[in-house]
Protein backbone atom coordinates (compact mmCIF):
# COMPACT_ATOMS: atom_id res chain seq x y z
CA UNK A 1 0.00 0.00 0.00
CA UNK A 2 1.16 3.37 -0.85
CA UNK A 3 1.09 6.30 1.14
CA UNK A 4 -1.43 7.84 -0.62
CA UNK A 5 -3.85 5.31 -1.19
CA UNK A 6 -6.11 5.80 1.70
CA UNK A 7 -4.89 9.89 2.38
CA UNK A 8 -8.10 10.98 -0.47
CA UNK A 9 -10.87 8.57 0.83
CA UNK A 10 -10.11 9.46 4.50
CA UNK A 11 -9.97 13.34 3.35
CA UNK A 12 -13.20 13.10 1.71
CA UNK A 13 -15.33 11.22 4.34
CA UNK A 14 -13.74 13.73 7.12
CA UNK A 15 -14.66 16.84 5.23
CA UNK A 16 -18.13 15.16 4.71
CA UNK A 17 -18.88 14.78 8.49
CA UNK A 18 -16.36 16.43 10.65
CA UNK A 19 -17.64 17.08 14.13
CA UNK A 20 -18.41 20.81 14.84
CA UNK A 21 -16.66 21.58 17.33
CA UNK A 22 -16.52 24.67 19.52
CA UNK A 23 -12.25 24.64 19.44
CA UNK A 24 -12.71 24.03 14.81
CA UNK A 25 -14.69 27.47 14.62
CA UNK A 26 -11.17 28.98 13.18
CA UNK A 27 -7.75 28.38 13.33
CA UNK A 28 -6.72 30.57 16.37
CA UNK A 29 -3.90 28.86 17.84
CA UNK A 30 -4.86 29.57 21.56
CA UNK A 31 -8.09 28.22 21.55
CA UNK A 32 -6.57 24.52 19.76
CA UNK A 33 -3.86 24.85 22.90
CA UNK A 34 -6.52 24.71 25.27
CA UNK A 35 -8.68 22.16 23.50
CA UNK A 36 -5.55 19.65 22.97
CA UNK A 37 -4.63 20.41 26.42
CA UNK A 38 -7.95 19.20 27.82
CA UNK A 39 -8.22 16.54 25.33
CA UNK A 40 -5.56 14.67 26.98
CA UNK A 41 -7.07 11.56 28.23
CA UNK A 42 -10.14 12.46 28.75
CA UNK A 43 -13.28 12.43 26.28
CA UNK A 44 -14.48 15.09 23.94
CA UNK A 45 -18.44 15.08 25.43
CA UNK A 46 -16.44 15.39 28.79
CA UNK A 47 -14.33 18.58 27.68
CA UNK A 48 -16.81 20.73 25.64
CA UNK A 49 -18.28 22.28 28.79
CA UNK A 50 -15.24 22.89 30.34
CA UNK A 51 -13.54 24.55 27.10
CA UNK A 52 -16.49 26.53 26.82
CA UNK A 53 -15.97 28.06 30.14
CA UNK A 54 -12.64 28.52 30.29
CA UNK A 55 -13.12 30.45 26.83
CA UNK A 56 -16.15 32.83 28.57
CA UNK A 57 -13.74 33.32 31.49
CA UNK A 58 -9.92 33.43 29.69
CA UNK A 59 -11.15 34.47 26.21
CA UNK A 60 -7.36 35.22 25.57
CA UNK A 61 -4.04 33.83 26.19
CA UNK A 62 -3.62 37.09 28.29
CA UNK A 63 -6.58 36.71 30.23
CA UNK A 64 -5.94 33.36 31.40
CA UNK A 65 -1.96 34.20 32.27
CA UNK A 66 -3.01 37.04 34.75
CA UNK A 67 -5.53 34.71 36.09
CA UNK A 68 -5.03 32.94 40.04
CA UNK A 69 -4.22 29.53 40.20
CA UNK A 70 -7.22 29.12 42.16
CA UNK A 71 -9.89 30.09 39.92
CA UNK A 72 -8.34 28.29 37.08
CA UNK A 73 -8.25 25.00 39.31
CA UNK A 74 -11.86 25.27 40.18
CA UNK A 75 -12.99 25.80 36.89
CA UNK A 76 -11.18 22.79 36.02
CA UNK A 77 -12.41 20.93 38.73
CA UNK A 78 -13.78 17.64 38.08
CA UNK A 79 -11.81 17.43 34.54
CA UNK A 80 -9.11 15.57 36.77
CA UNK A 81 -5.20 15.44 35.55
CA UNK A 82 -4.53 18.38 37.41
CA UNK A 83 -1.52 19.00 36.45
CA UNK A 84 -2.66 19.87 32.81
CA UNK A 85 -4.16 22.81 33.99
CA UNK A 86 -0.74 23.96 36.09
CA UNK A 87 0.98 23.41 33.35
CA UNK A 88 -1.43 25.38 31.23
CA UNK A 89 -1.49 28.37 33.48
CA UNK A 90 2.96 28.17 33.43
CA UNK A 91 2.57 28.02 29.76
CA UNK A 92 -0.24 30.80 29.02
CA UNK A 93 2.57 33.24 31.41
CA UNK A 94 5.42 31.96 28.97
CA UNK A 95 3.36 33.10 26.52
CA UNK A 96 2.27 36.03 27.64
CA UNK A 97 5.59 37.50 29.04
CA UNK A 98 7.88 35.66 26.68
CA UNK A 99 6.09 35.58 23.10
CA UNK A 100 4.39 38.58 23.54
CA UNK A 101 1.16 36.66 23.53
CA UNK A 102 1.48 34.28 20.56
CA UNK A 103 2.36 30.70 20.16
CA UNK A 104 5.57 29.35 18.54
CA UNK A 105 4.48 28.45 15.25
CA UNK A 106 6.36 25.40 14.77
CA UNK A 107 6.19 21.84 17.27
CA UNK A 108 9.67 22.38 18.24
CA UNK A 109 9.13 25.50 19.67
CA UNK A 110 5.72 24.52 21.37
CA UNK A 111 7.55 21.48 22.39
CA UNK A 112 10.07 23.68 24.72
CA UNK A 113 6.56 24.82 26.54
CA UNK A 114 4.97 23.50 29.59
CA UNK A 115 2.84 20.22 29.49
CA UNK A 116 3.14 20.15 25.55
CA UNK A 117 4.67 16.90 24.67
CA UNK A 118 5.55 15.21 20.93
CA UNK A 119 2.05 14.26 20.53
CA UNK A 120 0.10 17.56 21.61
CA UNK A 121 3.22 19.76 19.70
CA UNK A 122 2.46 18.22 16.38
CA UNK A 123 -1.38 18.23 16.68
CA UNK A 124 -1.42 21.97 17.12
CA UNK A 125 1.07 23.09 14.69
CA UNK A 126 -0.87 20.77 11.59
CA UNK A 127 -4.03 22.11 12.56
CA UNK A 128 -3.35 25.94 13.55
CA UNK A 129 0.03 26.36 10.80
CA UNK A 130 -0.26 23.95 8.62
CA UNK A 131 3.22 22.13 9.98
CA UNK A 132 3.57 18.48 7.99
CA UNK A 133 4.34 17.35 11.31
CA UNK A 134 2.49 13.56 12.14
CA UNK A 135 0.73 12.87 15.03
CA UNK A 136 0.50 9.88 17.39
CA UNK A 137 -2.59 9.34 20.28
CA UNK A 138 -4.54 6.61 21.18
CA UNK A 139 -7.00 6.79 18.29
CA UNK A 140 -4.25 6.86 15.41
CA UNK A 141 -1.88 3.95 17.43
CA UNK A 142 -5.03 1.95 16.76
CA UNK A 143 -5.77 3.36 13.41
CA UNK A 144 -2.33 2.40 12.12
CA UNK A 145 -2.11 -1.02 14.24
CA UNK A 146 -5.11 -2.03 11.80
CA UNK A 147 -4.38 -0.45 8.42
CA UNK A 148 -0.57 -1.82 8.49
CA UNK A 149 -1.52 -5.04 10.59
CA UNK A 150 1.36 -4.37 13.19
CA UNK A 151 1.86 -7.48 15.67
CA UNK A 152 4.03 -5.52 17.81
CA UNK A 153 3.19 -5.29 21.57
CA UNK A 154 2.10 -0.73 20.90
CA UNK A 155 2.82 -0.14 24.71
CA UNK A 156 6.41 -0.93 23.84
CA UNK A 157 9.17 1.77 23.34
CA UNK A 158 10.32 0.45 20.15
CA UNK A 159 7.21 -0.22 18.82
CA UNK A 160 5.97 3.23 19.45
CA UNK A 161 9.30 4.71 17.65
CA UNK A 162 8.07 2.46 14.77
CA UNK A 163 4.82 4.09 14.53
CA UNK A 164 6.09 7.24 14.71
CA UNK A 165 8.56 6.89 11.72
CA UNK A 166 5.63 5.68 9.90
CA UNK A 167 3.35 8.22 10.89
CA UNK A 168 5.95 10.46 9.50
CA UNK A 169 6.42 8.28 5.86
CA UNK A 170 3.30 8.68 5.29
CA UNK A 171 1.70 12.11 6.39
CA UNK A 172 -0.01 14.20 3.92
CA UNK A 173 1.99 17.73 3.72
CA UNK A 174 -0.85 19.39 1.86
CA UNK A 175 -3.73 18.93 4.19
CA UNK A 176 -1.91 18.39 7.57
CA UNK A 177 -4.39 19.92 9.96
CA UNK A 178 -7.35 18.00 8.14
CA UNK A 179 -5.45 14.67 7.57
CA UNK A 180 -4.30 14.14 11.31
CA UNK A 181 -7.78 15.58 12.44
CA UNK A 182 -9.08 12.64 10.26
CA UNK A 183 -6.73 9.74 11.61
CA UNK A 184 -8.04 10.93 15.51
CA UNK A 185 -11.50 11.37 14.39
CA UNK A 186 -11.46 7.92 12.62
CA UNK A 187 -10.70 6.19 15.62
CA UNK A 188 -12.85 7.50 17.82
CA UNK A 189 -16.29 7.20 15.46
CA UNK A 190 -14.87 4.16 13.54
CA UNK A 191 -11.92 1.89 14.41
CA UNK A 192 -13.28 1.56 17.78
CA UNK A 193 -11.20 -0.36 20.22
CA UNK A 194 -13.83 -2.97 20.43
CA UNK A 195 -16.38 -3.92 17.83
CA UNK A 196 -15.08 -1.75 15.05
CA UNK A 197 -17.31 -0.61 12.36
CA UNK A 198 -15.16 -1.88 9.39
CA UNK A 199 -18.40 -1.70 7.39
CA UNK A 200 -18.47 2.33 7.54
CA UNK A 201 -14.86 2.69 7.19
CA UNK A 202 -13.89 4.89 4.56
CA UNK A 203 -10.31 3.38 4.13
CA UNK A 204 -11.34 -0.50 4.45
CA UNK A 205 -10.23 -1.50 1.39
CA UNK A 206 -6.70 0.02 2.14
CA UNK A 207 -6.75 -2.08 6.25
CA UNK A 208 -4.69 -4.96 5.67
CA UNK A 209 -5.89 -6.09 9.50
CA UNK A 210 -9.48 -5.98 8.14
CA UNK A 211 -8.22 -7.84 4.66
CA UNK A 212 -6.71 -10.91 6.94
CA UNK A 213 -9.51 -10.89 9.48
CA UNK A 214 -7.22 -10.03 12.87
CA UNK A 215 -8.60 -6.35 13.42
CA UNK A 216 -10.01 -7.39 16.50
CA UNK A 217 -6.76 -8.46 17.70
CA UNK A 218 -4.73 -5.03 16.77
CA UNK A 219 -3.50 -3.43 18.45
CA UNK A 220 -1.68 -5.66 20.57
CA UNK A 221 -1.11 -4.67 24.08
CA UNK A 222 0.52 -6.44 27.20
CA UNK A 223 -2.13 -6.80 30.07
CA UNK A 224 -2.29 -3.88 32.81
CA UNK A 225 -0.25 -5.47 35.96
CA UNK A 226 -3.23 -4.65 39.02
CA UNK A 227 -3.18 -1.56 40.37
CA UNK A 228 -2.37 -1.86 44.28
CA UNK A 229 -4.91 -0.37 47.10
CA UNK A 230 -4.31 2.02 49.64
CA UNK A 231 -6.45 2.47 52.87
CA UNK A 232 -6.25 6.29 53.54
CA UNK A 233 -7.94 7.79 56.52
CA UNK A 234 -9.01 11.80 56.54
CA UNK A 235 -10.66 13.56 59.22
CA UNK A 236 -13.05 16.35 59.43
CA UNK A 237 -11.49 18.43 61.86
CA UNK A 238 -13.70 20.84 63.67
CA UNK A 239 -12.61 24.01 65.97
CA UNK A 240 -14.78 25.00 69.05
CA UNK A 241 -16.85 27.07 66.53
CA UNK A 242 -17.40 24.44 64.12
CA UNK A 243 -15.79 25.63 61.24
CA UNK A 244 -14.29 22.64 59.05
CA UNK A 245 -9.95 22.42 58.61
CA UNK A 246 -9.10 21.94 55.28
CA UNK A 247 -5.64 21.90 53.60
CA UNK A 248 -4.01 22.56 50.14
CA UNK A 249 -1.57 20.14 48.23
CA UNK A 250 1.91 21.35 47.37
CA UNK A 251 2.02 21.33 43.69
CA UNK A 252 4.70 19.04 43.47
CA UNK A 253 2.21 16.03 44.88
CA UNK A 254 -0.49 14.13 43.39
CA UNK A 255 -3.82 16.62 43.09
CA UNK A 256 -1.20 19.42 43.55
CA UNK A 257 -3.12 22.92 44.34
CA UNK A 258 -6.51 21.25 44.86
CA UNK A 259 -7.71 21.26 48.79
CA UNK A 260 -8.53 18.30 50.93
CA UNK A 261 -9.74 16.88 53.95
CA UNK A 262 -6.73 16.56 55.90
CA UNK A 263 -4.99 13.19 56.81
CA UNK A 264 -3.34 10.33 55.06
CA UNK A 265 -2.19 6.68 54.13
CA UNK A 266 -2.73 3.87 56.77
CA UNK A 267 0.89 1.91 57.78
CA UNK A 268 0.50 -2.08 58.02
CA UNK A 269 -0.45 -2.84 61.60
CA UNK A 270 -1.97 0.85 62.33
CA UNK A 271 -5.74 1.28 63.22
CA UNK A 272 -7.23 4.16 61.02
CA UNK A 273 -7.62 6.54 64.25
CA UNK A 274 -4.30 6.00 64.43
CA UNK A 275 -3.16 6.69 61.54
CA UNK A 276 -5.43 10.05 61.10
CA UNK A 277 -3.71 11.42 64.34
CA UNK A 278 0.02 11.02 63.23
CA UNK A 279 -1.12 12.09 60.08
CA UNK A 280 -1.89 14.99 61.45
CA UNK A 281 0.77 15.72 63.70
CA UNK A 282 3.08 14.87 60.53
CA UNK A 283 1.36 17.29 58.04
CA UNK A 284 -0.01 20.04 60.45
CA UNK A 285 1.85 19.81 63.74
CA UNK A 286 -2.02 19.24 65.52
CA UNK A 287 -4.03 17.07 67.90
CA UNK A 288 -7.55 15.51 67.43
CA UNK A 289 -9.64 13.78 69.32
CA UNK A 290 -10.92 11.21 66.90
CA UNK A 291 -14.84 10.95 66.69
CA UNK A 292 -17.33 9.07 64.94
CA UNK A 293 -16.79 7.20 61.25
CA UNK A 294 -18.66 9.40 58.90
CA UNK A 295 -18.72 8.06 55.11
CA UNK A 296 -16.18 5.31 53.01
CA UNK A 297 -15.16 6.67 49.55
CA UNK A 298 -13.57 4.18 47.13
CA UNK A 299 -11.71 5.91 44.17
CA UNK A 300 -9.51 5.34 41.38
CA UNK A 301 -6.40 7.05 40.07
CA UNK A 302 -4.62 6.10 37.17
CA UNK A 303 -1.85 3.73 38.96
CA UNK A 304 -3.80 2.90 41.92
CA UNK A 305 -6.61 2.38 44.20
CA UNK A 306 -7.73 3.74 47.30
CA UNK A 307 -10.78 3.71 49.97
CA UNK A 308 -10.75 6.70 52.04
CA UNK A 309 -12.24 6.34 55.95
CA UNK A 310 -13.47 9.49 56.76
CA UNK A 311 -13.70 10.70 60.56
CA UNK A 312 -15.52 13.11 62.61
CA UNK A 313 -12.63 15.28 64.62
CA UNK A 314 -12.35 17.62 67.17
CA UNK A 315 -9.32 19.63 66.96
CA UNK A 316 -7.69 19.96 70.74
CA UNK A 317 -4.36 21.10 70.18
CA UNK A 318 -1.34 22.91 68.39
CA UNK A 319 -1.85 25.84 65.55
CA UNK A 320 -2.35 24.52 62.09
CA UNK A 321 1.74 24.77 60.43
CA UNK A 322 2.27 24.30 57.01
CA UNK A 323 4.79 21.24 57.08
CA UNK A 324 3.04 18.66 54.15
CA UNK A 325 0.79 21.05 52.77
CA UNK A 326 0.72 24.54 50.95
CA UNK A 327 -1.93 26.61 52.68
CA UNK A 328 -4.80 25.68 55.11
CA UNK A 329 -7.94 27.04 55.85
CA UNK A 330 -11.15 27.40 58.24
CA UNK A 331 -14.10 27.34 56.35
CA UNK A 332 -17.88 26.83 56.77
CA UNK A 333 -19.55 24.29 55.38
CA UNK A 334 -21.26 26.32 52.56
CA UNK A 335 -17.52 28.00 52.14
CA UNK A 336 -16.34 24.35 50.46
CA UNK A 337 -17.74 25.36 47.19
CA UNK A 338 -15.31 28.07 46.78
CA UNK A 339 -12.64 25.64 46.53
CA UNK A 340 -11.37 22.91 44.04
CA UNK A 341 -11.74 19.60 45.24
CA UNK A 342 -10.06 16.07 43.95
CA UNK A 343 -13.31 13.75 43.14
CA UNK A 344 -13.05 11.73 46.07
CA UNK A 345 -13.37 15.05 48.41
CA UNK A 346 -16.29 16.18 46.54
CA UNK A 347 -18.12 12.89 46.95
CA UNK A 348 -17.45 13.59 50.50
CA UNK A 349 -18.67 17.18 50.68
CA UNK A 350 -21.86 15.88 48.74
CA UNK A 351 -21.92 13.68 51.94
CA UNK A 352 -22.10 16.73 54.41
CA UNK A 353 -24.17 18.67 52.17
CA UNK A 354 -26.95 15.89 52.12
CA UNK A 355 -26.78 14.94 55.69
CA UNK A 356 -27.50 18.50 56.33
CA UNK A 357 -30.43 19.07 54.28
CA UNK A 358 -31.59 15.70 55.87
CA UNK A 359 -31.39 17.41 59.37
CA UNK A 360 -32.65 20.38 58.45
Amino acid sequence: MTSQAFHQPLLNWFWAQAADLPWRQDKNPYRIWLSEIMLQQTQITTVIPYFERFMENFPTVDALAAADQDTILKLWEGLGYYSRARNMHRTAQIVATDHNGHFPDSAAGLLELPGIGRYTAAAIASIAYGEATPVLDGNVIRVFSRLFDIADDVTQTSTKNQLWDLADEVMNPDHAGDYNQALMELGQKICKPRNPLCDKCPVREQCLAAERGVQSQRPVKAKKAKAPHYDVTVGLIRNTNGLLLIAKRPDDKLLGGLWEFPGGKQEAGESLQDCLKRELQEELAIDVSVGEFFIQVKHAFTHFKITLHVFECLHIGGEPQLIECADFAWVTEDQLSNYAFGKADRQVIAALHERRNMLF
